[in-house]
């Protein structure tokens, strides 16, 4: 195990450079009118981040991407490509699928385009010159498999033998990998370098049984500051959807943090979480699209617009309707009752 442990880091040190980032995000996929990928408003929208959160899971849940076609993947992978070029960002890319053999062939195909766009052969080679730290897969799909199954198809995928990032998101999967399971893959792949857990039961984290030695980030939304190692958490990062509307103020969580100044941090993470609790609750009623990717639309809208947001075109979800005017409304009370809306939004600089 020490030397699984061992060569691990070494994997961290050669796709990421210095320590893994604590702090990442699943960016939004913004749609102009017609549908299509709307380029100038995530590239004016990474800017907004970036100077806060530089890493980024493409496309994650909050990407939409469970609902995109294959030639969407690719538009947000190629924009996120060159985004990540032009700001040294770094990169996970989501290859979400229904189970292990469509998951190996979505890795396969990002890494040919890694290939491709670099001219490198070599896997690794291409990875780095991309920017991509690896590729972030999630169990097999179903209910009814068990804890055996889902690590056999997660072992088949991991034996690929690329950087990978493992994602607990019961959601979409309709299951729930044990503290035990994920303990097993760490000890036995190297290659397995990060955990990313946005169940909201935390059970692989906290389990008595769970793995050692692998960057935990956690993914559910809310309590920020009590979920990180300097409060006695047992995470080491976040991955939040939130980061899309509120970089700069999580990126202060961990920094007041870091500081020492725990009863600060704690503050700012109770006034997001009160944000976000009540968002989360707003789009609920939305047939379409997850609550990650709505909420966040919801809020991202006043931090594009700031204060004339409400005077703005609600935005497009992936599946052709826009949130409803009533949400809008309501999101952009819950902001300003917290004093979250800018004067001027990312969009107006």
């Amino acid at each position: 195990m020490t030397n699984i442990s061992e060569r691990r880091q070494e994997i961290v040190g050669e796709m990421v450079g210095e320590g893994m980032p604590r702090f990442w995000c699943p960016p939004l996929t913004h749609y102009t009118a017609g549908g299509a990928v709307d380029q100038d408003r995530m590239a004016a929208h990474w800017r907004f981040m970036a100077p806060h959160v530089n890493a980024f899971l493409v496309p994650g849940s909050t990407g939409d991407a469970w609902e995109m076609q294959d030639a969407e993947v690719r538009a947000v992978v190629d924009l996120a490509l060159k985004l990540a070029g032009e700001m040294g960002a770094r990169l996970l890319l989501g290859a979400l699928k229904e189970d292990a053999p469509a998951t190996r062939r979505g890795i396969e195909e990002l890494l040919a385009t890694l290939k491709m766009k670099t001219g490198e052969d070599d896997p690794i080679r291409a990875m780095k010159a991309s920017n991509v730290c690896g590729f972030v897969v999630c169990p097999p799909r179903g209910s009814t498999l068990s804890q055996e199954e889902m690590g056999a198809g997660l072992e088949s995928v991991f034996d690929l033998g690329l950087p990978t990032a493992l994602y607990q998101l019961p959601e979409m999967t309709d299951n729930e990998m044990s503290a035990s399971l994920v303990a097993r893959l760490t000890d036995r792949y190297a290659n397995l370098i990060l955990f990313k857990d946005s169940s909201g039961d935390d059970r692989v984290a906290l389990g008595a049984d769970g793995p050692r030695g692998l960057f935990l980030t956690r993914g559910a939304e809310g309590g920020y500051a009590q979920w990180l190692h300097e409060t006695g958490g047992p995470y080491d990062g976040l991955l939040l959807s939130t980061a899309n509307c509120f970089p700069g103020e999580l990126r202060e969580v961990i920094n007041l943090l870091e500081g020492g100044k725990v009863a600060e941090a704690t503050a700012l993470s109770d006034r997001l979480t009160q944000a976000i609790e009540q968002v989360f609750v707003l789009v609920g009623g939305i047939p379409d699209g997850n609550p990650f990717a709505n909420a966040n639309k919801a809020m991202d809208h006043y931090r594009a617009f700031g204060a004339g947001a409400r005077s703005i075109s609600p935005p497009r979800l992936h599946a052709g309707i826009v949130i409803p005017e009533e949400v809008i409304l309501k999101t952009g009370d819950v902001l300003e009752s917290l004093d979250l809306i800018p004067e001027r939004g990312y969009l107006d600089r």
